[in-house]
C-alpha cells in the first residue's frame, strides 16, 4: 500500500500543477554553487572551508581545538582518498567537494533506504522496488483504469526500469546507495544525463516525434486555458527558443539541444576549487596530496575550528 500513496501523490502533485494558468516550469539544472563568499587568496580561506566542508558545517568551526581538528580531518582524508593509495588527486578531490555540495541528496536516500531494502541486505533490487512502489497497482491492476496516459503506471513503470538499469553500473539488478541515489536523483551523477535529457523529451515531445518544437516548449512551461493573451514572460520564452534553444534554426530541439539547455556546461566551481587546494598545499610539486601535506595546511581545509563532520564521523553516514 506504501507503493500506492507514493505514486498516488506524484498523479496529484502532477494533476494541481496542470491546474494553474500560468505554470512556468524551472527544468534547467545547475551546478551547486560552492560559496557566496568571494574567493581571494587571503589567509581567511573562508570559501576553501565552506568548498571543502559545506556551508553549515563551516559555521561550526568553533567548537574543537586544533589538535582535534586536525585529528577529524586526517579521517575526512582517508575518506577522499577513494583508491586508498596514500595520495590525493585533484579528482578525488573533486569528487569529495561535489558529495559535500549535494549532501542533501545522500541524506535524502538514507531517509528513504528501508522503505526499499525490504531484505535489509544493504542493497536494493529493482523487484525490492518495484514491489514496494508499484506492488499494489500490479495487484490491483482494475482500480486505475481512469489514470491518464501521460502520468500513468503503464508508462511510469518501464521508465522507472530503464532509469534504475541505467543507475545499475555493474548490471546486476541491485542498486547500492551510490547507484540508488543516482537513481533517484539524475541530474546529479555524469553517467545518468542522458536519461534526465531522454525522459526531458519524452515529457514534453507531445507529438511523439522525437523533438521539441516551440509550442511544446511553451506548452511544458503554460498552460493556455483562457483563451487570453500570452503573458509577456510567455513571449519572452519564445523568443529565447528561437534564438537560443533551437541551435541549428529547424524549428525544434533535438536530444544535444535539449542537453544544452536543461544542463548548460557552467565554470565547473568543484573543479577549480580541487586544483586550488592542490596548488597551495602541494610541497613538492607532484600534483598530488599526501595526508601529511594535507595536514600541514590544515588551516586552508579547516581552520583552526571545527566542522559538523566531527559528529559526521560518530554517525554511520554511509553516503559520505
Amino acid at each position: 500500500m506504501a507503493g500506492f500513496s507514493f505514486v498516488c501523490a506524484v498523479l496529484l502533485c502532477a494533476a494541481v500543477a496542470q491546474t494553474k494558468p500560468t505554470l512556468r516550469k524551472e527544468r534547467v539544472h545547475h551546478e551547486p554553487e560552492l560559496s557566496r563568499q568571494a574567493h581571494e587568496d587571503n589567509k581567511s580561506f573562508q570559501y576553501d572551508h565552506e568548498a571543502f566542508l559545506g556551508k553549515e558545517e563551516a559555521k561550526t568551526f568553533d567548537q574543537l581545538t586544533p589538535e582535534e581538528s586536525k585529528d577529524r580531518l586526517g579521517k575526512i582524508v582517508d575518506r577522499i582518498d577513494s583508491d586508498a593509495d596514500g595520495y590525493i588527486t585533484t579528482a578525488e578531490l573533486k569528487a569529495w567537494i561535489k558529495r559535500v555540495q549535494k549532501r542533501y541528496v545522500y541524506e535524502n536516500v538514507a531517509k528513504v533506504w528501508t522503505d526499499y531494502d525490504l531484505n535489509k541486505d544493504n542493497k536494493i533490487s529493482w523487484d525490492e522496488y518495484k514491489q514496494a512502489t508499484y506492488g499494489y497497482y500490479l495487484a490491483n491492476p482494475e482500480e486505475f483504469e481512469d489514470a491518464t496516459d501521460q502520468f500513468s503506471f503503464k508508462k511510469m513503470l518501464p521508465r522507472d526500469e530503464r532509469r534504475f538499469k541505467a543507475a545499475d553500473l555493474n548490471r546486476d539488478l541491485a542498486a547500492d546507495r551510490e547507484e540508488f541515489t543516482a537513481f533517484l536523483h539524475p541530474e546529479e551523477f555524469e553517467h545518468m544525463k542522458d536519461i534526465v535529457v531522454l525522459e526531458t523529451l519524452e515529457d514534453i515531445d507531445r507529438n511523439s516525434d522525437g523533438h521539441v518544437d516551440e509550442d511544446e516548449y511553451i506548452a511544458d512551461m503554460f498552460a493556455h486555458e483562457d483563451g487570453g493573451p500570452e503573458p509577456e514572460w510567455v513571449k519572452t520564452e519564445r523568443e529565447q527558443f528561437s534564438d537560443f534553444r533551437d541551435l541549428n534554426k529547424d524549428g525544434k530541439m533535438d536530444q544535444d539541444e535539449i542537453r544544452h539547455w536543461i544542463m548548460p556546461q557552467d565554470y565547473d566551481h568543484a573543479q577549480a576549487e580541487a586544483r586550488h587546494l592542490v596548488y597551495e598545499s602541494d610541497q613538492d610539486k607532484d600534483q598530488m596530496l599526501t595526508k601529511e601535506e594535507i595536514l600541514e595546511n590544515w588551516n586552508m581545509f579547516v581552520g583552526s575550528q571545527a566542522t559538523n563532520y566531527g559528529e559526521d564521523l560518530t554517525r554511520n553516514h554511509d553516503e559520505l
